[in-house]
């Protein structure tokens, strides 16, 4: 019998539609976000002037993105979407480092750089050694470790979001564990920066009360044979956007020491071990 639409049959009128054989993991994503979707728009009584502002929000978060400018991953990260999405996809057990966002910055290509290396070329900022092990659960070195690394630099700039300015692969390197499973290089302290906020996303966070800080981090792509990948940040201690960060990406274990040294090769050192997980 043919379904036609009311207000309290909405679901189900749009859901029976659905053909008997497409994607059965499909029909149950499509099934849920018809269904919830259609609850959020009854539990706010959504007006017709609020559902096209609505449309006309993800019209310009279309228009706005480009090759180099992804504003609906900006909108999902905001939103804590991303970072849920990447919870929901990476529960490893007690004792394993934590992931967390991706970001957009990541490049690849990036030479593997001798150990101990200094990444910052533009010789901006806070100078740091940064070093530990990679281990699995049983504290074991991993050789052969992949240890990708990335920041801004001083002015809290990515190189890829100013090649005119700075020297390709600024702040960047890749280096390969031994058989002790460690790594080092120096970098800076790492400072906080706004995500691009000029766009519909940063007019909602306005609209929302929020700031558009990052606090300071370094991040790591850490991969190894046999064992899963891990995406993570290393935050600086202290900063002052740790608790609103607008992304989300916060996660007490990933809250890394930076310690001033005196009189050393560096203004700051920041220790910090990797503990992967099986694959």
């Amino acid at each position: 019998m043919t379904q036609y639409f009311t207000e309290e049959g909405s679901v189900q009128a749009v859901n029976d539609r659905m053909g008997p054989n497409i994607n059965p993991r499909l029909a149950v994503v499509m099934a849920a976000l018809v269904k919830h979707l259609h609850a959020f728009a009854k539990e706010v009584h959504l007006t017709q002037a609020e559902w096209d502002y609505g449309i006309d929000f993800l019209t310009k978060t279309g228009q706005i993105c480009s090759a180099e400018r992804q504003e609906f991953i900006l909108l999902s990260d905001t939103l804590g979407f991303s970072m849920l999405v990447d919870a929901i996809n990476n529960r490893r057990p007690e004792g394993a480092t934590e992931n967390t966002v991706f970001g957009p910055f990541h490049v690849d290509g990036v030479p593997v750089r001798e150990m101990g290396a200094n990444i910052s070329l533009d010789g901006k900022g806070e100078s740091c050694l940064f070093e530990g092990r990679v281990v699995d659960l049983a504290g074991n070195p991993i050789a052969g470790a992949r240890v990708d690394v990335w920041s801004d630099n001083a002015d809290g700039f990515y190189d890829v979001q100013q090649p005119s300015i700075q020297p390709q692969h600024n702040n960047r390197g890749v280096f390969i564990t031994g058989a002790d499973g460690r790594y080092s290089f120096v970098g800076i302290k790492p400072v906080s920066y706004p995500i691009p906020d000029d766009g519909p996303v940063g007019q909602m966070l306005g609209h929302l009360g929020r700031h558009p800080y990052r606090p300071a981090h370094m991040h790591y792509l850490v991969t190894a044979d046999g064992f899963e990948r891990l995406v993570t940040h290393t935050f600086v201690g202290g900063d002052k956007y740790l608790e609103s960060d607008a992304v989300f990406g916060v996660k007490t274990t990933l809250i890394a020491p930076f310690n001033r040294v005196e009189g050393g090769a560096t203004l700051w050192h920041s220790p910090f071990d990797f503990v992967l997980t099986p694959a």
